[in-house]
């Protein structure tokens, strides 16, 4: 059994009279991390799925009166995919309002839907949590820094998820059926999702561009269509958590990019199937995009601070840097090779923010920066 990261925290909030929302894409785990957490707790627990027809019918317009005899003596209440489950905010208020002895769990697969159905009838009355496939550090924590390493190559080609990491057998297997049955299930549940031949091309288009910048108007015309649908099709992909944006960075230099940006997949594996590209990394020509976005997903899952804002900065000249952190006092610029002897890039960005720090990430020194959030009061 794997443990993760926020399984800690989870525990911490368990029984303080709010609820406990989990987000993540599907497959990432979030069912067996709470059975784990429950493993723990002597408590009762009762379970719904709202993928079942008849749990969306049990728990939509429902009364307090009606869950209470629901749920019996049950003292921990999980409801998985509780994004298909209509009213679901206002059956989540009813349980932490009306019933003070039980602790209610929901996962959301979509945080588009789960956050608007949540939000407003849960001010105040919530714990959010975010899961992802397992990240470097939580298999560290589950094995050893010599097998991880050796495991790199793997990881870049085919990613974290977790069945995927425990069942290697059949990792190629695993990753087409996540594309292909889990990856856009919620979002052709959406009405305004009507073009799913667009989507998977998409995905496509920005799998081959990935650690470029992407524009939506180039995409619209390489897609044949408005580049308001790209934006907005890359915007529900975000919200499922495949994809994920990252802004350019700009303060005081003149010349550099304002509004560019770069697009990475939350998960190297996934990225490569939607591509149908498993070659190994000596026969591979983007080796180097596979490590940017390795590194710099791996970084989004350890740092969980909504302070700590992530870019990449590059100006008009093609002067560049793969990626940057800052918060309230500092600005910390990486770049991210793979190759150890490339030459170092122009230092003009620290330079142009002499307050700024500047590391190059590799593979003699990345397990350090995948383990360390650099922020150690945000852990």
């Amino acid at each position: 059994m794997f443990s993760r990261k926020i399984e800690a925290q989870i525990k911490q909030k368990l029984f303080k009279g709010k609820a406990i929302i989990i987000f993540g894409a599907r497959q990432v785990g979030k069912s067996t991390m709470i059975k784990n957490i429950i493993s723990t707790v002597n408590e009762k627990t009762l379970w719904f799925n709202g993928d079942e027809a008849d749990v969306r019918e049990l728990l939509s317009s429902t009364t307090s009166i009606h869950l209470k005899m629901l749920f019996g003596n049950n003292k921990i209440i999980c409801i998985d995919e509780a994004q298909r489950i209509p009213n679901i905010g206002i059956t989540l208020k009813l349980i932490t309002d009306n019933i003070k002895n039980v602790q209610v769990i929901a996962t959301g697969s979509s945080a588009f839907e789960l956050s608007n159905k949540t939000n407003e009838a849960l001010t105040g009355r919530k714990y959010e949590f975010w899961l992802y496939p397992f990240s470097f550090y939580e298999l560290l924590q589950n094995s050893d820094l010599l097998t991880e390493t050796r495991m790199l190559e793997h990881r870049l080609i085919y990613g974290c998820y977790p069945e995927v990491v425990t069942n290697n057998d059949n990792k190629i297997e695993l990753l087409k059926l996540i594309t292909g049955s889990y990856l856009y299930k919620d979002l052709l549940m959406i009405e305004g999702i009507k073009k799913p031949v667009l989507l998977e091309k998409l995905l496509k288009a920005l799998a081959l561009q990935l650690g470029s910048e992407v524009s939506y108007n180039e995409l619209g015309k390489l897609l044949q269509t408005k580049s308001d649908t790209i934006e907005k099709y890359i915007h529900l992909l975000e919200l499922v958590y495949v994809i994920f944006k990252v802004n350019a960075f700009s303060r005081n230099v003149r010349n550099e990019l304002r509004k560019g940006k770069k697009i990475y997949f939350y998960d190297n594996g996934i990225r490569n199937a939607i591509l149908g590209n498993f070659n190994n990394l000596q026969s591979r020509t983007d080796v180097g995009a596979l490590w940017e976005n390795y590194i710099i997903s791996e970084r989004k899952k350890i740092i969980n601070s909504s302070y700590i804002k992530s870019y990449f900065w590059r100006t008009t000249q093609q002067q560049e840097v793969d990626y940057i952190e800052t918060d309230a006092e500092k600005i910390n610029a990486f770049e991210i090779k793979w190759n150890k002897k490339r030459k170092q890039k122009s230092l003009t960005f620290t330079r142009a923010y002499p307050e700024s720090s500047f590391s190059i990430i590799n593979k003699s020194n990345y397990y350090e920066f995948l383990t360390d959030n650099n922020r150690k009061k945000n852990n």
